[in-house]
């Protein structure tokens, strides 16, 4: 396990539900390992050419120089991966996984992850930035992160000098409770933002801890007010011994329907599936509209009113 002393200042230790401390602080309940649980969920191996790459999609690549994090999800899908020996790629390692990028010209995004690549000493960082943004065909840059959140002392001026290159660098931030925007959080963020570094958010829906609609409301609305579109909401991944974090994906699709009628469009995520076994992700968020015989449709609007819409030609 591993946790900040960020996140523990803000556990209830009086609240046995704290939705800080159920992410980070092991339970029993993760030894029920069901039959469709996996190992490798979202089926990175597969699509893994060379080590340190995830080829799944033509455009784009994960480049995991990382294997650790400042803090441990209990729910994570890579969680029989992360934290399991060595803190990364070796430099042969990473020059090698440079190269694969740089020899496929369709790889239009690099987006790094791992484990977390902002808890990277900032002149390994800073090489691998600088790496991407010197080849032609990366356009964009992108970056997986909890630490503006969960260790925001790492984010300081330097950092984001170091992410202002001549590429846009997105930053997407992973969050899941409102409880987790602190003030030491806010400012993180504030000094990505202030630097011009876009940032959008992920978030997992996790049983008993954000499965609310006023919960994430609250969240999404945070995110915005600190400049982070939200982007994605999972649902939870097959991952083993996870299996009391995950809502039914109705369950996910009627907290949607909440959303769509009761915040703005700028807080409003895409509810994601990605499919076990590595087929990718897909939007499964509520269907609201359904054909009818002679062409026309019926819409079904945020507060379940029903509405014909005429014939297309």
């Amino acid at each position: 396990m591993a946790i900040t002393e960020d996140m523990m200042g803000l556990i209830d230790p009086d609240d046995p539900n704290d939705p800080i401390a159920r992410q980070f602080v092991p339970d029993g309940k993760e030894l029920d390992i069901r039959p469709e649980e996996l190992a490798d969920p979202i089926g990175d191996l597969p699509h893994t050419p060379v080590t340190g790459i995830v080829h799944r999609y033509p455009d784009r690549v994960l480049l995991k120089p990382v294997h650790v994090c400042p803090v441990y999800c209990r729910f994570c899908f890579r969680r029989e991966v992360v934290g399991d020996g060595g803190i990364g790629l070796s430099p042969q390692e990473l020059e090698g996984a440079l190269d694969y990028i740089r020899g496929n010209t369709d790889i239009w995004e690099v987006i790094l992850t791992g484990g977390d690549p902002m808890i990277l000493p900032k002149a390994k960082l800073h090489h691998m930035i600088q790496a991407l943004d010197q080849i032609d065909h990366v356009e964009v840059i992108r970056i997986h992160t909890r630490v503006p959140v969960v260790d925001p002392g790492r984010v300081d001026e330097e950092l984001a000098k170091i992410l202002r290159v001549s590429k846009p660098v997105y930053v997407a931030i992973h969050t899941n409770h409102p409880k987790e925007f602190s003030p030491a959080a806010c400012k993180a963020i504030a000094t990505l933002a202030d630097n011009g570094i876009p940032l959008v958010s992920q978030t997992v829906l996790l049983k008993g801890i954000n499965d609310d609609p006023e919960i994430l409301a609250r969240l999404f609305r945070t995110m915005v007010r600190n400049r982070i579109k939200p982007y994605y909401l999972h649902h939870g991944d097959m991952a083993k011994g996870t299996s009391h974090f995950r809502t039914t994906i109705q369950e996910g699709q009627a907290i949607m329907r909440e959303l769509r009628g009761r915040i703005s469009g700028l807080c409003q995520p895409s509810y994601i599936l990605d499919i076990p076994g590595g087929q990718g992700k897909v939007p499964i968020g509520p269907n609201y509209l359904q054909k009818q015989e002679n062409h026309s449709y019926y819409v079904e609007d945020p507060w379940a009113e029903v509405h014909p819409y005429p014939p297309e030609e």
